[in-house]
């Protein structure tokens, strides 16, 4: 376990990189806009639709530097573990909201928990493993899938690509859709934000510096439920 409190179960042969997922820079960009409450109208369409309680232990996978794990379980008492394959992400999560349990592990091959392990699974603008979620949710579990809509960062990147219909096919074997929403909200940022925006998403800087403008931040959100197993043709 490493001092500030996450286990690292990646294997060297899990590594596409020497350092795997987001940079230290990337992660402090996005810690820097959430203090600012960039983010706060986002967490809150999270955390209506995942309507988490006491009784539920929840896993997020991808969860880069907790900041919607942390502050849910904060929020609502909640059972929280973390995934994800960035080593600076996970040591920020630690740091920050020591009262989850953070993994380093690369999700896209395993989630690193047994059978039936969580009530809830949140994959948030994060990689997909509908096999392993499926695997480690009760049966009647629940599943939080948040994609950047088609006007996320619109003004920084132009409209994107509309992700649900395909997501929701992806899911259906295992998943039945229950709900659907869609939480956006636009802030006036300064010209240091829109930097730390451009180094959350791997944009490389413009060779003229960043101006303040106000950006858009859009979330759809998807939330399914665990599909019952067909009944066993008669013998």
């Amino acid at each position: 376990m490493a001092r500030s409190g996450y286990v690292n179960l990646l294997q060297p042969q899990e590594r596409r990189s020497k350092q795997p997922g987001d940079s230290s820079d990337a992660v402090a960009a996005r810690r820097r806009l959430h203090d600012r409450g960039v983010t706060g109208p986002l967490l809150e369409g999270v955390g209506r639709m995942a309507a988490l309680g006491p009784a539920d232990v929840v896993l997020d996978a991808g969860c880069g530097d907790g900041f919607y794990l942390g502050s849910l379980t904060a929020a609502t008492g909640a059972q929280g573990h973390g995934v994800d394959i960035s080593i600076p992400a996970i040591d920020a999560a630690a740091r920050r909201y020591p009262n989850v349990e953070w993994v380093v592990a690369n999700a896209d091959r395993a989630v690193p928990y047994q059978d039936q392990s969580f009530s809830c699974v949140m994959s948030i603008t994060a990689r997909m493993n509908p096999a392993e979620f499926r695997r480690v949710l009760r049966p009647d579990g629940r599943l939080l899938v948040a994609l950047p809509a088609p006007d996320d960062l619109i003004e920084l990147r132009g409209v994107g690509r509309e992700r649900v219909e395909r997501t929701v096919a992806e899911f259906a074997p295992q998943f039945e859709l229950t709900d659907q929403a869609r939480v956006t909200t636009t802030a006036d940022l300064d010209a240091a934000a829109v930097e730390d925006v451009l180094l959350a998403i791997y944009r490389p800087m413009q060779a003229t510096p960043a101006a303040a403008q106000k950006v858009t931040f859009s979330l759809d959100l998807l939330l399914f439920r665990v599909r019952a197993a067909s009944p066993s043709p008669p013998v």
